[in-house]
């Protein structure tokens, strides 16, 4: 029996019945292979290429036998720079890619690295919009300078979605209307994780590239399941004909819809959704921009609702106005202004200064754009620091561990949302005893000691 093993997060994941309709690929990609594979799904919630290198990995090579596959599915979590324990930075992350199949191919098995599937986001034009900062390329890359299979997913994902559009494709995605399923009765806007027909089609088209793959065992896959999957009917989403009318309707509801978030004036994210409360009776509302109608969504059982554009906010200021529906009758409308950034400045430096000399822990200080949240701190493309953004613009952090003596580069980058900024560099020289020095040379013979021990040699102290 072959095995196939999935490592990956939470898009390959399989899921229980409680958890419907979110599922993973990888629960599907049995239907799909041929007699004697055995797929073995160790794909989790959040997983990064070095959490599972470091914390499961091991285990995986002490069950693979010649013959087995790896398919190495990552990509989708390590690219938030924002997050300091899952940011994998392009060399740190093709390192790892490389150390992942250099160790299954010691046990005879064949790595394939599959880069991340599209997310369902489209920009103005209906086209796919990409989310994942570079993150594929650099998985293609690792596959050519290894030569290891590889399963482009972000490209069939990305071409299926500009395929089915932005209303069709939604339904493919974990993206519900209140009341339109009991497991989410409030609704849910997810627009990374895939329901069942979303992650069948998904691990089908999978199969078919693993099939016409020169790199893979031609008996893998099984073509004669592989027939065209199921795909979402075009989405009737409008519950009254014509909608721009209903803004010439005399209001029969007494309330207009709240809106509780985003607040007024407030700074977002291009793909930023809306929520609030319904009057009382409505069941639907309906969301507007100077006259032009921009969808709707259905109100829950407990009178909230939230929205979002399948298609991505362009940048800018906009004002929404928010309209509620029960039978025949209408609300008054609500509005709410808000701007949408999707570019944002490099952070300024003011401290310490290009090339100053600085003690052992070095602190660092600047001044971001309005509506920046933090700033990180990277050092040779790791992550090593963070520093939020206080009400002014201005931020600052210590380094919380002593420098070795010598001259650094150290990059910051403004973060806001799922956006960041270009980075800004800065050298500095941190001063203190080389490593080679005899004063450190000449305790080479004992283990260190704490700085209270007595007999110890006494260390010069900052």
């Amino acid at each position: 029996m072959r095995k196939i093993c999935i490592i990956g997060n939470s898009v390959a994941a399989s899921r229980t019945e409680a958890e419907a309709p979110l599922a993973g690929w990888g629960q599907y990609l049995g239907e799909f292979l041929g007699a004697g594979c055995e797929v073995r799904n160790y794909a989790r919630d959040a997983m990064t290429l070095r959490g599972y290198f470091t914390e499961r990995f091991a285990t995986l090579l002490g069950i693979l036998a010649p013959g087995d596959l790896v398919m190495i599915a990552f990509g989708s979590v390590e690219q938030r720079i924002n997050q300091l324990n899952r940011h994998h930075g392009p060399r740190e992350y093709k390192e790892y890619l490389r150390l992942y199949v250099e160790a299954v191919r010691g046990e005879g098995a064949v790595p394939v690295l599959v880069t991340p599937a599209a997310r369902c986001a489209f920009d103005e034009a209906g086209a796919v919009v990409d989310t994942h900062d570079g993150y594929p390329a650099l998985t293609r890359e690792a596959a050519a300078e290894t030569g290891a299979a590889l399963l482009d997913m972000e490209a069939f994902t990305t071409r299926m979605l500009a395929d089915l559009g932005p209303t069709r494709a939604r339904r493919l995605f974990r993206w519900l209307d209140p009341r339109e399923h009991p497991g989410h009765p409030d609704g849910i806007i997810d627009s990374s994780h895939f329901n069942d027909l979303g992650a069948r089609e998904v691990a089908r088209r999978l199969a078919a590239a693993a099939l016409g793959s020169p790199d893979l065992p031609r008996d893998l896959v099984d073509p004669e399941r592989l027939a065209p999957g199921t795909l979402p009917p075009v989405l009737a989403e409008f519950t009254v004909s014509r909608p721009e009318l209903a803004l010439t309707i005399e209001p029969a509801l007494p309330e207009a819809p709240a809106v509780v978030s985003p607040a007024p004036g407030a700074f977002v994210g291009a793909a930023r959704k809306l929520s609030g409360k319904a009057p009382a009776g409505a069941d639907y509302v309906l969301f507007y921009e100077r006259g032009r109608y921009l969808g709707g969504t259905a109100v829950s059982a407990s009178g909230t609702w939230q929205w979002r554009r399948v298609v991505n906010w362009p940048a800018g200021p906009h004002t929404v106005e928010v309209l509620a529906v029960a039978g025949s009758g209408v609300s008054r409308t609500s509005s709410v202004d808000f701007h949408v950034l999707d570019r944002l400045d490099p952070p300024q430096i003011t401290g310490p200064r290009p090339n100053a000399w600085c003690g052992p822990r070095p602190r660092f200080s600047g001044k971001a754009a309005h509506g920046v949240e933090k700033v990180m701190v990277l050092e040779q493309g790791r992550l090593i620091a963070e520093a939020p953004v206080q009400d002014d613009g201005s931020w600052r952090v210590t380094h919380a561990h002593d420098w070795r003596p010598g001259t650094y580069t150290v990059e910051f980058v403004a973060v806001f949302s799922a956006i960041h900024s270009a980075p800004t560099a800065l050298t500095l020289r941190v001063h203190g005893i080389p490593e080679d020095n005899w004063l450190h040379t000449s305790l080479a013979s004992r283990e260190p000691c704490s700085g209270e021990c007595a007999h110890y040699p006494a260390m010069p102290a900052w």
